[in-house]
């Protein structure tokens, strides 16, 4: 086993450090984060190719650091995503005067596209360079608890899809969401590819109810072949650590894993860790955006 250091830091409050580890029988590619010198199991990735070879999925896979350019966000800017039927749903664009990516983001089950989550999420992203699309999802849009239907939601994240393309068609396109959002969005990849989307983003993927641990939410994974970026809290009900790492063992060089110590669900961490949500959002943000940097080369 050979163990090699990726001498590449990212910018952050705590020291992290990127930790290659190669098995050169089957060219397990395993990255690991460590904090002020202690190693946390927490992102996992499978390739192929060995890792010098930089392959990753359909994108390339680069041992490259976040930039240290800041992009002054511009606010979020209503729009209108025309549905089928004469319907539309609103949707909020956050583009910073140097986008070099867009996120199309779907909200979770409970809470919409202006939730404190995603608007805090939508702003430090635009400061790392990544635009986002904000939407709202039919039910929402009608203030109803009950989610609409697998079809309608499929339905709608193409047509939130369609309308970033046509609003900033120069942008490389990110799909995924909060985790119901981040469902649905899978859901429509596997089903038929999203047009020029080069990856999916999942904030909290709801692997199962909470102490109801199974892995059948995830059996469409397998039918998406293009990059997949899992953000999940250590202590997340909805995805027991059981089920979730041989999952992502599973969907191979596609998939990675970035495991934020002590967050649930929501990302939220306990005071007595010493740190704070705040913190945890610059730490996964940043990860997202090194990850969106590495597939849209």
């Amino acid at each position: 086993m050979l163990v090699r250091i990726l001498a590449k830091h990212v910018k952050g409050n705590r020291d992290q450090r990127l930790c290659a580890t190669t098995n050169r029988a089957n060219s397990i590619y395993v990255n690991a984060i460590y904090q002020k010198g202690r190693c946390i199991f927490p992102t996992t990735a499978r390739s192929i190719a060995s890792p010098a070879d930089g392959a990753y999925c359909s994108g390339r896979q680069t041992e490259s650091s976040l930039s240290t350019e800041m992009h002054e966000p511009a606010g979020a800017r209503p729009v209108t995503i025309d549905l089928e039927g004469a319907r539309s749903v609103s949707g909020l664009l956050e583009r910073p005067s140097k986008a070099h990516a867009l996120l199309v983001l779907a909200h979770g089950a409970g809470a919409g596209m202006r939730h404190p989550f995603m608007a805090a999420a939508a702003r430090e992203l635009a400061t790392l360079g990544i635009a986002t699309l904000r939407y709202q999802f039919p039910y929402m849009e009608r203030r109803s608890k009950r989610p609409d239907s697998p079809t309608i939601c499929h339905a709608t994240v193409r047509a939130a899809v369609a309308s970033a393309r046509q609003l900033e068609p120069n942008l490389p396109l990110i799909a995924g969401g909060k985790s119901f959002g981040g469902r649905m969005t899978s859901q429509a990849q596997a089903i038929s590819p999203l047009v020029e989307v080069r990856g999916l983003v999942f904030l909290g993927f709801p692997l199962h109810p909470p102490h109801e641990p199974a892995a059948a939410r995830a059996e469409h994974l397998s039918r998406v072949h293009i990059p997949m970026l899992f953000l999940q809290g250590t202590r997340d009900e909805f995805a027991a650590s059981s089920l979730l790492l041989p999952l992502i063992e599973r969907l191979g060089e596609c998939a990675r894993l970035t495991l934020l110590e002590g967050a649930d669900h929501s990302f939220h961490i306990p005071a007595r860790s010493g740190r704070t949500d705040s913190e945890v959002r610059t730490e996964w943000t940043q990860a997202l955006a090194a990850w969106v940097e590495s597939i849209s080369r």
